[in-house]
């Protein structure tokens, strides 16, 4: 497969792209749609797809996706921009631009995080499983209000269903046809109205994961976990601009929350500046807490249990995560299994154990052996 490196070499001032033919099967290719070029081990491109130009070592750079069959010394018309998201991709990947219509549609897997998350969440999970499963290319969405999308400006309402439409216009303007859809907690609920609100460009059958989260309520946390909603709270109370991680860091632990918790939190505090003096949040917190709202509002109960043909949607429940889910629930889910239809559509059950919430970080190898099943039908 060809591997795509990034070079401001161009005459034009645009970016050159060079094709390598020899790519090891062990290297998933990596692309960044939407922030700032870090060094990675698996990056062997990343683009920013923007409006306008960027400062590069003092060049001044237009980045866009461009035609592996196109002059490198002309620009491509960039279109509007929806989210950012990272494309991971398995090695047996054919690089292609979205209107090359030469090449099959690769298989594609759109990964969803909770709130307060971002795409990055998933990176680690997504570059083992383009490594397995080589023939493969991973989707990873900041949804919107999170991460590098919320420079946006999404429109509201901030809501499952607005999210879900979001994510939907993406895959359609990149021309791709995703086949699984998995998604973590408020992520789950946004891969459900995915698949209720789409014909196309979702393909049938597609198999949809929804990882500890239900269709329905949603239960907040016991002693000791997570409380999304207080979080959210006490987030808002805290100044925009902050002089320092660490003292966000210790007001966080001084409010209650868990020292888990508080680290991954100001994961999402980036400097203002070069020099690193003050941080802000990455994230729109008043558009989360609307998007937080929608998700305890939301209910998709009536879609689960009469799902269209062709639609899998797997469950997937934390052993230790128990006040996510009440009896009624697991009752609801097995009923619906029962229904399953002749074309694969139809409902499953799933427990990962020794697992809180935090599925893909507390067993990422339990979850990796579960979710492998969604991928191996077409595994080269």
């Amino acid at each position: 497969m060809s591997a795509v490196s990034c070079s401001t070499a161009s005459s034009s001032g645009g970016c050159a792209f060079r094709f390598r033919s020899k790519t090891s099967i062990h290297s998933p290719n990596f692309i960044r749609i939407g922030t700032n070029s870090q060094s990675d081990r698996f990056c062997n491109h990343r683009l920013e797809l923007v409006h306008g130009t960027r400062k590069v070592k003092g060049a001044s750079v237009r980045m866009a996706l461009v035609d592996e069959r196109q002059s490198t010394s002309k620009d491509v018309a960039e279109p509007p921009r929806i989210l950012a998201y990272d494309l991971v991709q398995g090695a047996l990947v054919k690089w292609r631009w979205k209107d090359d219509k030469s090449v099959p549609d690769t298989p594609t897997a759109v990964l969803l995080h909770g709130i307060l998350g971002s795409g990055k969440n998933w990176g680690t999970f997504a570059r083992r499983l383009a490594h397995e499963f080589p023939t493969w290319q991973f989707l990873l969405v900041d949804l919107r209000c999170h991460g590098d999308s919320t420079s946006l400006k999404k429109r509201g309402p901030h809501s499952v269903a607005t999210t879900a439409s979001d994510v939907l216009k993406l895959v359609g303007q990149l021309r791709l046809t995703p086949r699984v859809l998995v998604g973590h907690s408020f992520g789950g609920k946004v891969v459900l109205s995915m698949v209720e609100q789409a014909a196309k460009p979702l393909p049938r059958p597609v198999r949809a994961w929804v990882l500890d989260a239900t269709p329905g309520k949603v239960r907040a946390g016991g002693d000791g976990e997570d409380h999304p909603r207080e979080l959210i709270s006490f987030l808002r109370k805290l100044p925009k601009v902050v002089l320092s991680k660490r003292e966000v860091l210790k007001a966080l632990i001084n409010e209650g929350f868990s020292n888990d918790v508080a680290q991954w939190v100001i994961t999402n505090l980036r400097p203002t500046g070069p020099s690193a003096s003050s941080f802000s949040w990455t994230f729109d917190l008043d558009g989360i807490a609307e998007l937080y709202q929608s998700y305890e509002d939301t209910n998709l109960w009536n879609f689960v249990e009469n799902l269209p043909r062709g639609v899998h949607v797997n469950f997937l429940k934390a052993e230790r995560s128990l006040h996510r889910w009440a009896l009624e629930d697991l009752q609801r889910i097995h009923a619906a299994e029962e229904l399953a239809s002749e074309e694969g559509g139809g409902v499953e059950m799933h427990v990962l154990e020794d697992a809180g919430h935090w599925v893909h970080t507390d067993n990422p190898d339990g979850l990796f052996r579960i979710l492998s099943s969604s991928f191996q039908v077409l595994r080269a």
